[in-house]
């Protein structure tokens, strides 16, 4: 561990809704994460943009000035207010900010610092070149704001130093101290991330880093999710105390035993003061499927930001029931659907794509 770390200086990740001064996403170029059906993504992402420019300012990552060039183009057309949004030529690989971008953190005061985990393209031990440039993102980021950044370390038997491996889309915090994360992810051996590390040692990572004193460790993500178990396609803080969960009715899909054990892992746990968390049950959407693979659609993959809460849609009749109970839960901002049946070919969603940079 270094010697002076975040939490010993009081720093801590703030809960999402907590106001942005920015969000940040990559802008989309990678044509294999969307195969045969590239096209309609950066007007997707247009919308989304749109919406965001109103309430909050964006950087967007792009390749090379004609990549700004098309965005901007694009952006314009799509009703963009272009005045809060910021082009940065850093190139990327993907464009899942949650996982590769930075993970802001935020003392009593104000300041604000990163922290930079490793990025190794979810543990599935490809070629490094393919996640070299998202590695780089959190770097970039603390040097365009001179900011103070923290690389998480580890101690392995041996005495070997082990530069944690940790995506955003894992992790959920209600930015008061309590983390939700799930075994599959974290603790699998499959898309392995940090190989000889352990329950523990990840908790005291999140505790010296993200200022968490509490871990909810969920068992497993959903269908089709190929980072093998992110939080944030199932379980999400809504509120300090609140917690929405996505359920599955249907007895015979895939998600729901999973799911149910997670709710009832849920409805044990209980609040740095011992009482229960209240629970809100999320409908899942019925099955969305491309090309005979099974997508991860999930309501849960919402994005809070100032004032407006986005939240994926799949022209589905669960899309009206997600909104209204998540309208429910942000009673003060607008709940906007964005349809994500295109999207969620990219095996991401809404939060996967969004980092927020706190204000």
């Amino acid at each position: 561990m270094q010697p002076e770390t975040p939490r010993a200086l009081g720093y801590r990740m703030p809960a999402e809704w907590n106001e942005h001064a920015a969000t940040w996403i990559a802008w989309p170029h990678n044509t294999a994460d969307w195969p045969g059906k590239f096209q309609p993504i950066p007007w997707v992402y247009a919308e989304i943009v749109r919406h965001l420019s109103r309430v909050e300012d964006l950087h967007i990552l792009v390749n090379d000035a004609p990549s700004e060039q098309r965005a901007t183009t694009i952006l314009r057309r799509g009703g963009a207010n272009l005045a809060r949004v910021h082009f940065h030529p850093w190139r990327t690989n993907r464009i899942w900010m949650r996982d590769s971008g930075p993970i802001f953190i935020k003392d009593a005061s104000g300041a604000l610092a990163i922290t930079n985990w490793k990025f190794n393209g979810w543990g599935k031990q490809e070629d490094p070149a393919k996640h070299r440039e998202d590695d780089r993102i959190p770097c970039h980021v603390a040097e365009l704001y001179a900011m103070r950044q923290w690389k998480p370390e580890t101690e392995l038997e041996g005495g070997f130093e082990h530069r944690i491996v940790l995506e955003g889309g894992s992790i959920d915090t209600n930015g008061a101290g309590v983390l939700l994360t799930t075994e599959e992810c974290l603790l699998s051996d499959v898309q392995q991330r940090n190989a000889g590390v352990s329950r523990e040692q990840l908790e005291a990572a999140f505790n010296q880093y993200l200022g968490i004193d509490q871990v909810i460790w969920l068992n497993r993500g959903c269908a089709g999710d190929d980072t093998h178990g992110h939080v944030d396609d199932i379980t999400r803080f809504v509120g300090k105390d609140t917690i929405a969960t996505c359920v599955e009715q249907n007895i015979h899909d895939e998600n729901h035993l999973p799911l149910a054990e997670n709710l009832d892992r849920l409805r044990s746990s209980r609040r740095l003061d011992g009482q229960p968390f209240k629970i809100v049950q999320l409908p899942m959407p019925s099955p969305v499927l491309f090309d005979g693979k099974r997508l991860p659609a999930s309501y849960a993959n919402f994005y809070i930001a100032n004032g407006l809460v986005l939240v994926p849609t799949f022209n589905d009749a669960n899309d009206r029931h997600a909104l209204n109970l998540l309208a429910n839960c942000f009673p003060t901002r607008d709940i906007v659907g964005i349809n994500c049946s295109d999207f969620i070919w990219g095996l991401g969603g809404l939060h996967c794509m969004t980092q927020q940079e706190p204000a």
